[in-house]
């Protein structure tokens, strides 16, 4: 038993690790680009459409959310990459999402860079 919890401390020191740490995840999953990342947080961007009652129509919008960044994947991530971030218990003011997986690198979001830029 001893050993299990050694190895599973290498792999990643995090507590609020949802894989490797005590983090238990919940309710929404959404996926979006990585439009800033910090130490332990990156934000993500993606589209929406909301209904305008007034004019009976759909507009897009964009939404912005933080999330946890888990230490055992900061290498991995970075900024256009595409990820996927699912709801948790509220980690700070802002931060009530960790993330879970990555889905696309940045090698094929790099288009969508160049035309919002």
């Amino acid at each position: 038993m001893k050993k299990r919890k050694e190895k599973m401390i290498l792999e990643c020191p995090d507590k609020t690790c949802p894989i490797h740490g005590n983090l238990k995840t919940r309710g929404n999953t959404f996926k979006g680009i990585v439009i800033l990342k910090k130490q332990k947080r990156v934000a993500i961007e993606f589209e929406r459409m909301t209904y305008v009652k007034k004019y009976e129509r759909y507009t897009k919008s964009k939404t912005k959310m933080h999330a946890r960044l888990p230490e055992c994947m900061e290498k991995d991530i970075q900024i256009v990459d595409l990820i996927k971030i699912q709801e948790c218990r509220p980690l700070s003011k802002i931060i009530h999402h960790v993330v879970i997986q990555k889905i696309k690198s940045k090698e094929g979001e790099s288009k969508w860079m160049k035309s919002t830029q």
